[in-house]
């Protein structure tokens, strides 16, 4: 007989927020208003400080953005917190400097649940986002149809737009 014993505990926790570095803030927070009606959680942050490059490790830094309340979840749930660096720090390019893709290592994508997936896409390319390949169907034994693409907002980072039915 195997005996296994779990050493570990789960802490107590609650998903809060994933954040997105951008290059342009403002406008990325624009997209995701726009597209999935993502709402400002106040106040706009302007962060630095000692204690700022102290949490980052980077010498000067310089934070401005804000929190978007993700759809779906009420006034507690989680957010999208999209920050920028000021001018004193250059983001660091892609590990391997390639487009966007779906078996990247590290933040695959962000999912959204939509009614109409066609009209999702499409509502992405009007906000000024891009589409990685085509719409796609197929049944999940047990689970149902799922229809899906990946996109990617203004800064190339990726969406998957699904529906199940």
């Amino acid at each position: 007989m195997i005996r296994v014993y779990n050493i570990y505990m789960p802490i107590s926790a609650r998903y809060t927020h994933t954040n997105l570095i951008a290059r342009d803030w403002r406008r990325l927070a624009a997209f995701y208003q726009a597209v999935f009606g993502c709402t400002p959680v106040p106040p706009e942050r302007d962060l630095q400080g000692a204690w700022l490059e102290s949490a980052t490790g980077i010498s000067g830094a310089h934070l401005r953005g804000m929190h978007l309340r993700l759809p779906g979840h009420g006034e507690h749930g989680p957010t999208l917190e999209i920050f920028q660096y000021g001018d004193t720090w250059e983001l660091i390019p892609r590990l391997d400097g390639g487009p966007p893709a779906a078996n990247r290592p590290g933040l695959g994508h962000l999912a959204f649940a939509v009614e109409d997936v066609p009209a999702a896409c499409q509502a992405v390319l009007a906000a000024g986002g891009g589409m990685l390949v085509e719409i796609v169907s197929v049944e999940v034994t047990g689970a149902g149809i799922i229809t899906f693409a990946y996109a990617t907002d203004p800064e190339g980072n990726l969406i998957e737009l699904q529906h199940w039915s």
